[in-house]
């Protein structure tokens, strides 16, 4: 399987090349079926295996996979009281936020365990990790930086698209440097500078899952696109969405520049 990593780089540099935001489409290297009823909240690949988290009142899960074979590892239900969110892991932790509960959930990787409950101050959407520090969103055009040893807030950035704030910033993943953030609702991720705040990039994934590939039931407002996970093994990037029933592997593709205009 190629190697993603020089892509990445080429993107970087072509978005650090000039202040407008660079465009892209993108090309599917590579599709692996997903477990049924997964309404991915959550997407994270760690050591080869896939961490995913599912929402919904009475339905919410926190669920491992082999990601090779897709088979279910584990999984854990959740208090029916709880809507679970973005997830992400960092060293022998995993971290899942829930939606209007307030609250971050910290499980032991190993036995998925709850063994710790952070308070934050709103809703739960979208979280990643830079390493070191936790990133997560509320919906807004916010993100916030939390020491997961200090368990606060140590900084926050407002994401921006030129003069414009974009919010419902949804599942977020740390790649090469970069924050990718899904805006609900949209076919669109974006790609944000850590530090300022700024986007860098909009990958436009218009017609990723065909109408052919839908599974009887999907409803086309609610089961949208949401779900980044890169695999460390290669740097391949998947994306997924709610009650989807795959994940892609995709190529951001560099969208053609618009002709210029005739001379009068």
């Amino acid at each position: 399987m190629p190697r993603s990593l020089p892509i990445l780089a080429l993107l970087a540099l072509v978005a650090n090349s000039a202040s407008a935001v660079q465009d892209y489409g993108y090309q599917v290297l590579e599709q692996k079926e997903l477990a049924p009823r997964t309404h991915v909240q959550g997407l994270e690949i760690v050591d080869g295996q896939l961490y995913a988290s599912s929402g919904g009142y009475g339905k919410s899960r926190l669920l491992r996979f082999d990601f090779a074979s897709g088979a279910l590892d584990s999984e854990q239900k959740m208090d029916p009281r709880l809507w679970a969110e973005g997830l992400t892991v960092l060293g022998d932790r995993v971290y899942q936020l829930t939606w209007r509960e307030r609250l971050l959930l910290v499980y032991d990787r190993d036995s998925l365990e709850v063994i710790e409950r952070i308070r934050i101050p709103g809703e739960g959407w979208g979280i990643t990790n830079d390493g070191e520090q936790l990133i997560y969103g509320d919906g807004s055009s916010r993100l916030f930086f939390i020491s997961p040893t200090e368990k606060k807030i140590t900084r926050t950035i407002d994401v921006t698209e030129g003069d414009t704030a974009v919010t419902r910033l949804n599942e977020l993943e740390w790649i090469d440097g970069r924050i990718w953030a899904n805006v609900w609702m949209t076919d669109r991720i974006v790609i944000i500078d850590p530090v300022s705040g700024k986007v860098e990039g909009s990958i436009d994934l218009q017609g990723l899952l065909p109408i052919m590939q839908r599974p009887a039931g999907m409803n086309p407002r609610d089961d949208v696109l949401n779900g980044i996970a890169r695999n460390p093994a290669d740097g391949g990037i998947w994306v997924t969405g709610k009650n989807w029933p795959f994940l892609y592997r995709i190529e951001p593709v560099p969208a053609a520049a618009p002709a210029p205009a005739a001379a009068k």
